[in-house]
């Protein structure tokens, strides 16, 4: 990606069985640093992230956005001239070996926020639950009528020029964070993109839709989340 400084943040919640191999298959060569948020872990997440190399940060305060908040508060507190931030999940349902097919676009073909669709991709089978795929495509036809946007997928794979996420003034502290970015983008006029992703059964149980009180709140988060900024 010639002279791209690329920073990827990894929101972390008790996955000392899955981060490890996350860092491991990141493309060295493309990326700068691996920021790990570990939040509020109470396993061996923190240990396992560092023994792979990667910067890890604390956050104490429960919540898949204030993990991404915590990263991006880093980044702005070390003059690290970022051009490219990278976010995936620790859970190894993402395939981080094909992230050349976010940054590519950003730093070739000049779009400010790449999504990894998904539904456009090829999920393995059980990788996603029938909640999962039903409230992507509410939360994505929503997007697309309300805001003018052209998504198929609320995927956590995603990449985004670093002035263009600071632009986009992140608040959202929990599970409304992926909408919020993609509404905002919407918003703003960004020039997005989605490009089809692999994806795969996680390693461990999922905090959100592994449980039903999880499910339910975080479909009422995207929802409330997407009407909030009309």
């Amino acid at each position: 990606m010639g002279s791209a400084n690329v920073k990827v943040i990894i929101p972390a919640f008790n996955e000392e069985n899955a981060v490890g191999k996350v860092i491991r298959d990141i493309p060295k060569e493309l990326v700068s640093e691996v920021i790990v948020v570990n939040n509020a872990s109470t396993d061996q997440t923190e240990i396992a992230a560092r023994s792979n190399g990667a910067t890890v940060l604390d956050e104490r305060r429960k919540g898949y956005g204030y993990a991404c908040l915590r990263g991006i508060d880093y980044l702005l507190n070390h003059e690290t001239n970022t051009d490219v931030v990278v976010f995936l999940d620790a859970d190894y349902s993402d395939h981080p070996e094909e992230m050349t097919k976010l940054i590519t676009p950003i730093v070739l073909e000049a779009q400010d926020l790449v999504i990894g669709s998904r539904s456009m991709g090829r999920p393995d089978k059980g990788s996603m639950t029938i909640p999962q795929v039903f409230g992507n495509w509410l939360a994505t036809t929503l997007l697309n009528i309300l805001y003018g946007a052209n998504f198929t997928d609320l995927g956590p794979f995603r990449a985004i020029r670093y002035q263009s996420l600071l632009a986009l003034d992140m608040k959202d502290t929990t599970y409304g964070w992926t909408v919020e970015m993609q509404l905002k983008a919407a918003k703003q006029k960004l020039r997005c993109l989605e490009v089809p992703v692999s994806y795969r059964v996680r390693i461990g149980k999922s905090k959100i839709s592994g449980t039903i009180k999880g499910t339910v709140m975080a479909g009422y988060k995207i929802l409330w989340t997407i009407f909030k900024y009309l």
